[in-house]
């Protein structure tokens, strides 16, 4: 029977391999965005006054002839046309597959769904 022994340069690979498994993993995990995900599609308000259409690269409200761009920073949404500042913000209160209540810039909470 043969037994293995580690050498000091064996253990800080595995040591350096084994962090740099668990480094990916995380990064992996933190840059998946669930809320993201679950956006894309048409909405509509309940009382059906406004439309919402959110693409991958765009967030267009009530028929716009414009896409903003956006991007999703923990449970906001941060829009600008074509890169300007300042953003405006919408917080994510709620969200599924089929209901979104977003409250916006102005303060007045919207609940849409599917």
């Amino acid at each position: 029977m043969r037994v293995f022994y580690f050498t000091g340069t064996m253990k800080k690979a595995v040591v350096t391999y084994t962090f740099l498994a668990y480094a990916l993993v995380s990064l992996a995990t933190a840059c998946s965005n669930p809320i993201k995900t679950k956006l894309k599609g048409s909405w509509h308000s309940k009382d059906g006054t406004s439309k919402l259409n959110i693409t991958e690269k765009g967030f267009i409200m009530d028929d716009e002839a414009f896409a903003e761009d956006y991007f999703v920073r923990g449970d906001t949404i941060f829009t600008s046309f074509q890169g300007n500042q300042p953003y405006s913000s919408f917080v994510v209160q709620k969200l599924d597959d089929h209901y979104l209540k977003l409250l916006g810039p102005d303060s007045v909470t919207v609940e849409y769904s599917r």
